[in-house]
């Protein structure tokens, strides 16, 4: 791929009638290169395309006569008020999708109000930089550890003096999945990461993910968790569980929180769907710690069964990035503008007028 890297520059309102449209409509304006890298998934794309389809193996029973107008979406978590059960999930280098990177998306969160940015460590953008986008809009940070814990503090304190309100270990990418499609595209970074700059060589420009993980931290382990957690003194959220017991041993590691997700079927493909290991995983943890969930939230129904699951709050990926694609910082906007409609809809059809009403209802089985 071209060094010279033409990210998509516009900025608008978007009208969204569905995120799938979103899929299609930004691989018109986005490079080759940086779209598959955007939309692809690892192996036959198998986990990719469960995560989708898996959400019609569970039904929402509607409920009348339940004295609903006006659904509330406002909920909170970790003493932090949202007037949305959704955030945003942490997405490396999002100036493949916009020439603003992660402060166009920053910005677009900030405008929508009452909603959490994750950052990821691998952001083509610098702390300064999102942080303007931000404007003083919550934000946690996601790290991918270095192999030197002296280079992880040091991330870890301009994390925390940036206003980062949380910690996200993500744990599942120790190396890279197969991404065939990056492979035929000869996909490397066109521009740097500087947060992990000072552990990557060269900074990320022109590296390939194989590349970048090799330099990052590989061996994984409770240690890290209980590092992290007792060297930030803020909450850590453990990211990529899909098994129970993982949850627990986290848990007990000191995690304050468990991230359910499979990475968007970016990593080990052949995994379940993220929403099929949601439910054990939730009752494992059985309320000790709040539950994030992520992976393949396309509809307001979506976030409504994931809610009902066991999550508190889920956390939005792909189709953010394709609204920054299409709309710059105003098209993020809409995305989180639409998801909040479409949920309201679905609450108020449902005979739900609260997040709590949700967390109680039952789903029922399709298959």
């Amino acid at each position: 791929m071209s060094e010279e890297y033409q990210a998509p520059r516009q900025v608008r309102d978007l009208e969204i009638i569905n995120t799938y449209d979103l899929e299609k409509f930004a691989e018109e304006v986005v490079s080759k290169g940086g779209y598959g890298y955007l939309s692809g998934g690892s192996g036959d794309e198998f986990t990719l395309r469960r995560n989708i389809e898996v959400w019609n193996k569970k039904g929402i029973l509607p409920r009348l006569l339940a004295d609903v107008e006006k659904p509330e979406t406002n909920t909170s978590i970790l003493g932090q008020d949202l007037k949305v059960p959704f955030i945003m999930a942490p997405i490396a280098a999002h100036g493949l999708a916009h020439e603003s990177k992660e402060a166009g998306t920053a910005k677009g969160i900030a405008e929508f109000g009452g909603s959490i940015m994750s950052i990821s460590a691998y952001s083509g953008a610098n702390f300064d930089e999102i942080a303007a986008g931000l404007n003083g809009n919550a934000r946690w940070f996601q790290i991918y550890m270095s192999k030197d814990d002296e280079l992880n503090k040091n991330i870890i304190d301009e994390a925390k003096a940036d206003g980062a309100s949380a910690i996200i270990l993500t744990a599942d990418a120790t190396v890279s999945g197969n991404r065939d499609t990056d492979d035929r595209n000869h996909f490397v970074y066109p521009f740097g990461m500087p947060i992990v700059s000072r552990y990557l060589k060269g900074g990320a420009k022109n590296m390939s993910l194989n590349n970048i993980y090799g330099q990052s931290k590989q061996k994984i382990s409770v240690r890290d968790v209980t590092f992290l957690a007792d060297y930030s003194n803020l909450p850590v959220f453990v990211k990529g569980v899909q098994a129970p017991e993982d949850a627990l041993t986290a848990i007990d590691a000191g995690a304050s929180g468990i991230w359910v997700s499979n990475h968007g079927g970016r990593q080990l493909d052949g995994a379940p769907g993220s929403f099929e290991s949601l439910e054990g995983i939730a009752k494992a943890v059985s309320g000790r710690v709040p539950i994030v969930f992520d992976s393949g939230i396309r509809r307001g129904e979506h976030i409504f069964k994931a809610l009902a699951s066991g999550a508190d709050i889920v956390a939005l990926g792909r189709p953010v990035l394709y609204g920054l694609a299409l709309g710059g910082w105003k098209g993020v906007r809409s995305v989180f503008e639409y998801f909040e409609r479409d949920l309201k809809r679905v609450m108020q059809l449902a005979g739900t007028q609260t997040i709590q009403d949700i967390k109680e209802s039952q789903l029922i089985d399709l298959d």
